[in-house]
């Protein structure tokens, strides 16, 4: 009897995760070209947490960790807590799960095509193309929450398809699933919408199950409980609507445009105010990013516009895969009639709908619940249309289609290690480990060290690059900080100053003293100083020592004495 472990189709699906794991872990410590200070807050409060069980604020265990005063969820750090036991505070340890997390979505990709389609041709090619098209894999270098719980969201769908026939599936989907919301804000929305869709979809299924497997639907659903509830306390909370407040479509911004509306209007008053009001903008605002998500500039010309999330001016789905979505849509909508396509469907609508309620949209990383659909329906229709052709054409073409695609990946690898890495190193705070290094050997020679805040938080990238203890931090005599402006400022510990760059300027540096953002006032006047600061943002009298480049060679830090 022949051995299935060895069938073609295996062996195409190891060798993709292989491909997708190749792809992720090369030159990882390289490319981004640094840890991001959303990274670096991931890889020390984990550490913290290892050390003392405390965040950097000091708080045990913590189900959201205040961070810069944006309130991070907690899965990804208590992961990352995990493989600093292994890798120590390193680059590689920080963006793991992310990385393990992307290559386990080419995996359940493939298990969920192959569950919802019953066919092994589809599910092989939307896990080639979740492996190798530019959205999942550009995302799944970076320490990115969303990554991860792109990762909880499509294995728990499978569990969940698959419970359909066995119950006990139920189980690992409501796990899966709940762990998705406490991973990332846009699950946050699009989860609880996708769970209450799914179940008017197979009511009848979950009716019989409910008759037969009562205990173990019940335990499912209350595993649904137990992850959702206290994430809606939490969302009622000033801490768990922090976030949003940052992002939110309804800014000072939207609220300046809509009072200039009004006094523009030749409308009498009470009726401007009818027509330009929150609600009309955010309904207005709603539905143009809704629909630009959909649009082929966003997924096949340009990408993004936030350049730590996608390479500028690059597709985040190759372009010859425009036509047969097109296709796999048209299939999905008037031919193949199954309660999985509907599933499908209403995935493809509701994935927008998080972002959508931000500023910047279309966005890359907070759409990211389109992930897996588009490379599934693409299969759908490359598959139907292989399956016209006769065998020999078929296999030909399915050669041409694979090398096509492998090219493109090779471009675009091309461009990502070589162009993107050094023309947007500054994107990433390229420069602060250099930095940091240069001030951790210097350190005993200087009674004061003054950073920049220019390139944001410096005092993040000096806990994790130096690193620093973390009792020694909690515990620090001259620690300052403080809330303002919906953020949480650092403005010094130890011997450590950090001021706001354009704070650093001729007129307080010629006199050698500063101003933190806390109103205290630093005097180098007498004492040996250091300064770290913006390229030539410094008086005369202050001897430079060092400049740290981005990978442009385009001047990052420049380093001072007095």
């Amino acid at each position: 009897m022949k051995n299935k472990l060895f069938t073609k189709k295996n062996l195409s699906i190891l060798f993709i995760v292989l491909l997708a794991a190749a792809l992720r872990f090369w030159r990882i410590s390289e490319t981004p070209p640094s840890l991001n200070w959303d990274e670096v807050s991931h890889g020390y409060n984990a550490y913290s947490l290892l050390k003392t069980g405390k965040d950097e604020w000091g708080k045990n265990f913590p189900v959201i960790f205040r961070a810069y005063g944006d309130y991070k969820l907690p899965i990804y750090i208590y992961l990352t807590s995990i493989s600093e036991i292994i890798l120590g505070l390193t680059t590689i340890a920080v963006r793991l799960p992310s990385i393990l997390a992307g290559i386990g979505t080419v995996l359940f990709t493939y298990l969920l095509a192959r569950e919802m389609f019953r066919d092994k041709k589809i599910a092989i090619i939307s896990a080639f193309l979740v492996a190798v098209e530019p959205w999942s894999l550009f995302l799944s270098r970076g320490a990115f929450e969303a990554n991860l719980s792109l990762f909880f969201i499509v294995s728990g769908m499978y569990f969940f398809v698959k419970g359909l026939r066995n119950a006990i599936y139920l189980i690992y989907s409501s796990i899966l699933l709940g762990l998705s919301v406490w991973t990332y804000n846009s699950a946050r929305v699009f989860v609880p919408l996708l769970i209450i869709s799914t179940i008017f979809i197979y009511r009848k299924e979950l009716i019989r199950l409910i008759k037969t497997n009562t205990k173990t639907v019940y335990a499912s659903m209350f595993l649904v409980l137990v992850f959702m509830v206290p994430m809606v306390i939490q969302l009622l909370n000033p801490a768990g609507q922090a976030r949003y407040g940052w992002v939110s479509i309804i800014d000072e911004g939207a609220v300046n445009s809509i009072n200039e509306s009004i006094r523009l209007s030749d409308l009498p008053v009470p009726f401007s105010r009818l027509v330009h009001n929150k609600a009309t903008y955010f309904i207005s605002e709603f539905t143009s990013n809704y629909f630009s998500h959909f649009s082929v500039n966003f997924l096949f010309l340009k990408g993004g516009s936030h350049y730590q999330f996608s390479i500028p001016d690059q597709g985040l789905l190759y372009l010859i895969n425009l036509p047969f979505l097109v296709f796999g849509v048209f299939l999905l909508l008037f031919i193949i009639g199954k309660k999985e396509v509907k599933l499908l469907l209403v995935w493809i609508l509701l994935a927008p709908v998080a972002s959508s309620v931000t500023s910047e949209a279309p966005h890359v990383l907070r759409s990211i619940v389109f992930l897996p659909i588009p490379m599934i329906v693409t299969s759908v229709g490359v598959v139907s249309l292989l399956n016209q052709l006769k065998p020999s054409r078929r296999q030909f073409t399915t050669v041409l289609y694979s090398i096509i695609v492998l090219s493109l990946l090779a471009s675009y690898l091309n461009k990502y290690f070589d162009e993107y890495r050094s023309k947007f190193s500054w994107v990433w705070q390229y420069g602060y480990e250099q930095t940091i290094d240069y001030v951790k050997v210097n350190y005993d020679q200087y009674d004061k060290i003054i950073m920049s805040k220019g390139y944001g938080e410096p005092h993040e990238f000096l806990l994790f690059y130096w690193p620093w203890v973390p009792n020694d931090y909690l515990g620090d005599k001259n620690l300052i900080r403080f809330f303002q402006t919906d953020w949480y400022w650092v403005d010094a510990f130890d011997k450590f100053y950090f001021v706001n760059d354009w704070q650093i300027n001729e007129e307080n540096t010629k006199d050698y003293e500063f101003y933190l953002e806390s109103k205290r006032r630093i005097d180098c006047l007498g004492v040996k100083c250091l300064l770290v600061t913006s390229p030539g943002n410094v008086a005369e009298g202050w001897d430079k020592l060092e400049t740290i480049n981005f990978l442009d060679n385009k001047p990052a830090f420049e380093i001072y004495e007095n």
